[in-house]
């Protein structure tokens, strides 16, 4: 069996945190996160979100070294696919993301007839108590588990961003609506802090 663990930065000769976390911002120029949904149907929403903000490169290009191995990429845009496109479930990767790249910008986009819009969260902890013995009330945030109203979502999500210690203060929070339909990107909130940072 191969020894998968001799595939990680930390078992290299030269391993050295500081000076990976460097490189690896310098090579993958990540600056955007993209918090939409996992639905199949919006899987153009990166490309949307680049365009409106402008400056961003998505999808962007491999690099590889003179060895052929993958050393970088030219993307400045990461998308995070999570069922509603709900920013609960994407927190721990903003703060690995942020700790390794050092972004400045993360975007939550809900789109038009999402999945999530057909029950409400006492529906869905119900049924699934019903239908797999499970009690699940406790276990997920529940203003998280539905969309019963797009904008409510979207400021809930965006103030549970802002509030998450994980998230530096002078990271931009955006939150819009994707028409599935139209193509029609609005925004519907905007967390612009005056901080910079240090």
């Amino acid at each position: 069996m191969k020894d998968f663990n001799q595939l990680t930065y930390r078992n290299q000769p030269t391993y050295d945190e500081a000076a990976l976390r460097q490189i690896l911002s310098s090579v993958i120029p990540v600056k955007t996160i993209v918090i939409h949904c996992m639905d199949p149907r919006v899987t153009e929403i990166p490309e949307v979100v680049a365009a409106r903000l402008g400056g961003e490169v998505y999808p962007g290009e491999v690099i590889y070294n003179e060895e052929g191995r993958k050393v970088g990429s030219t993307r400045t845009l990461l998308p995070i696919t999570t069922a509603g496109g709900r920013a609960v479930s994407a927190l721990q990767s903003i703060t690995t993301m942020e700790y390794l790249f050092g972004v400045e910008n993360v975007v939550v986009v809900h789109h038009s007839f999402c999945g999530t819009t057909v029950f409400t969260a006492e529906s869905l902890i119900e049924g699934f108590k019903h239908e797999h013995g499970a009690d699940i009330s406790a276990e997920y945030d529940h203003d998280s588990l539905s969309i019963e109203d797009y904008e409510q979502s979207l400021k809930y999500d965006v103030s549970k961003i802002r509030s998450a210690p994980g998230v530096p203060a002078y990271i931009n929070i955006y939150g819009f609506f994707y028409n599935i339909d139209s193509g029609e990107l609005i925004e519907v909130v905007r967390d612009i802090p005056a901080l910079a940072p240090a």
